[in-house]
């Protein structure tokens, strides 16, 4: 008999531990989309690539992913959200790549904090932001200036060399085309220009701006920085998808996506690639 109540409370354990443990799976959705890119990852037919990029007192890792491709191609630059680059900012890159672009992501929170060579050494996500706003403008804006000289002069890359940016990294895209002048387009998911719209009329490349409707604290800078844009007689053009949120390029791939995300994200891929694609 006591064997048998021994049996039962077991089993009534198991049965309650699985409950449990599946209750913790649905509440922990990040780590099954994290699971799916990583695989998508490793199964892409394209050529990835590490390298190791020269700063001062030290390197830092960019994540290269070339093209199917006989001839040299476009290139594009994809700096990442103020995640860090993460598993999606790879697969970006990679599926970018598919489309027959020479695609460079590089980690700008590579090795500025001790100990933590990539993004994915973070802890969490947290610390990921947490050293993400502590970078030094200046020196974010030298990393481009070396991820685009190794990718202008890369064999496979035919020159022309645009950025790709977004949220926190869709700022830096905007920032950079002030920075530098050889970069032929900028295109801007849900970040903001430059606060000193005066450096503004250093911006050569035309720029392009993706924005969710439901992102007013990004979209509230929208009307200025277009009256400073015409002030200078420089090129930006904007696109808003009405019901999509910050970050919808991540979102709306993710399985559990809502219709307006899953809607403006490819609304959004077959635009940056017509983009992309123009003389």
């Amino acid at each position: 008999m006591k064997a048998n109540l021994l049996t039962i409370a077991a089993l009534i354990l198991c049965c309650f531990s699985c409950k449990t443990d599946s209750k913790k799976e649905e509440k922990d959705p990040v780590k099954k989309v994290v699971s799916e890119i990583s695989n998508e990852l490793s199964e892409s037919q394209r050529h990835h690539e590490w390298i190791d990029l020269e700063r001062e007192n030290g390197t830092f890792k960019a994540f290269v992913v070339y093209p199917e491709s006989n001839v040299a191609t476009d290139a594009v630059i994809v700096i990442h959200e103020n995640r860090g680059l993460n598993d999606w900012a790879r697969s970006f890159a990679d599926q970018l790549a598919s489309k027959g672009f020479l695609v460079i992501a590089p980690d700008l929170i590579s090795n500025t904090v001790e100990g933590v060579e990539k993004t994915t050494d973070f802890e969490n996500t947290d610390k990921a932001r947490e050293a993400i706003y502590a970078l030094d403008p200046m020196q974010v804006t030298k990393d481009l200036n070396t991820t685009f000289q190794y990718i202008v002069n890369e064999p496979s890359s035919n020159g022309n060399v645009s950025v790709i940016g977004f949220c926190w990294g869709g700022s830096q895209s905007f920032r950079y085309a002030t920075n530098n002048q050889e970069i032929k387009k900028a295109l801007v998911f849900y970040g903001t220009a430059p606060k000193d719209y005066a450096t503004l009329e250093s911006i050569s490349a035309p720029v392009y701006g993706f924005y969710g409707g439901n992102d007013n604290r990004v979209n509230a800078t929208i009307h200025d920085t277009k009256d400073a844009m015409e002030k200078y007689n420089k090129k930006y053009e904007t696109t808003i998808y009405d019901g999509a949120g910050h970050a919808f390029m991540r979102q709306g791939a993710e399985a559990s996506a809502n219709d307006p995300n899953k809607r403006a994200k490819d609304a959004a891929w077959g635009e940056l690639l017509s983009i992309l694609d123009e003389e």
